[in-house]
């Protein structure tokens, strides 16, 4: 059986090691050299597949593939479901902390608002980081769009 407590613990643990590094030590090499890496996502990304595959079942593939608010919230209830969800938001949400970070250190906007704002709220630590690179770049030429 499952320690669902444990894997949850275990995945909010496994990434705040990134954060911090990102947060706190921006300009350090090893955290430069770890966040460009697209590593510390493999240990997550089975974690979720994992999940995935064992709350997958006709239900929830039903549910999934037609969803209303009330059968996804129903879903959710089910702490497998729950924990399911949550390393899928961990795992978008530290994608888009490393792309904060990394569009930061190229264009030299600043990111540490944008980015704890993104470990907590995830869409908002975006926003927070286009409005920022939207005022900090008014007076200058836009740069070309970049595809992540």
């Amino acid at each position: 059986m499952l320690d669902l407590d444990l894997i949850f613990n275990g995945a909010n643990l496994f990434v705040l090691p990134f954060w911090l590094m990102m947060i706190v030590l921006p300009k350090w090499g090893l955290t430069q050299k770890v966040i460009a890496s697209y590593l510390p996502f493999v240990p997550l990304t089975l974690l979720y597949l994992s999940l995935f595959i064992l709350t997958l079942d006709p239900e929830s593939a039903a549910a999934f593939s037609n969803p209303t608010l009330s059968v996804i919230a129903q879903l959710f209830s089910q702490e497998k479901i729950a924990l399911t969800g949550w390393v899928h938001f961990i795992v978008l949400d530290f994608f888009v902390g490393r792309y904060i970070y990394l569009a930061g250190q190229r264009t030299g906007v600043w990111t540490i608002h944008s980015l704890i704002l993104c470990l907590f709220a995830g869409p908002l630590g975006l926003l927070s980081h286009i409005v920022t690179t939207w005022i900090m770049n008014k007076d200058s030429q836009p740069e070309e769009t970049q595809v992540i």
